[in-house]
């Protein structure tokens, strides 16, 4: 009878320690998505911890020093490789996203220091949550400007 009970307190305890992991995983979680996606899924994702990939819309920057808030649009770009490809490589992706205005946008919000990288046609990818009022208001902001990184290789490469 004793290796019964320690067998299920042992059980037990392994049981609350995965449930604990799981539990503490789950709300942590991000997924990442495209701003396709984003829309695709609606009012399931609203509030749940995300990571959105876009193309910075130029003309759609705007910060306010005072209170440190930035706010612009991002266009949709392919998040396979494969299709970036497709479209000429990334700096050639986002420049067709900024250009289309087909294509799917996103209304962005971010408190902080404006970073020296946000310029028309750079990569946005943002973590934080989508609001109810359909803005994804960002937490972290990294920027990417392909342009930069394309005319840097030749000169590397020689």
């Amino acid at each position: 009878m004793k290796i019964n009970k320690f067998v299920i307190g042992g059980a037990m305890i392994l049981g609350a320690v995965v449930f604990l992991i799981w539990t503490a995983t789950a709300s942590n979680l991000e997924f990442f998505m495209t701003v396709d996606e984003l829309n695709a899924k609606g009012q399931s994702v609203v509030d749940k911890n995300l990571r959105v990939s876009g193309a910075v819309i130029g003309d759609s920057i705007q910060y306010d020093a005072q209170n440190l808030t930035l706010t612009f649009e991002v266009a949709h770009v392919p998040g396979d490789s494969p299709d970036i490809t497709t479209e000429g490589g990334l700096a050639e992706a986002l420049h067709q996203a900024v250009m289309d205005p087909s294509r799917a946008r996103m209304k962005v919000v971010y408190v902080g220091v404006k970073p020296d990288l946000l310029r028309n046609e750079a990569q946005a990818i943002m973590t934080g949550h989508l609001g109810a009022d359909g803005v994804f208001y960002a937490e972290e902001l990294l920027l990417k400007c392909p342009t930069r990184y394309e005319e840097a290789v030749p000169e590397q490469a020689g």
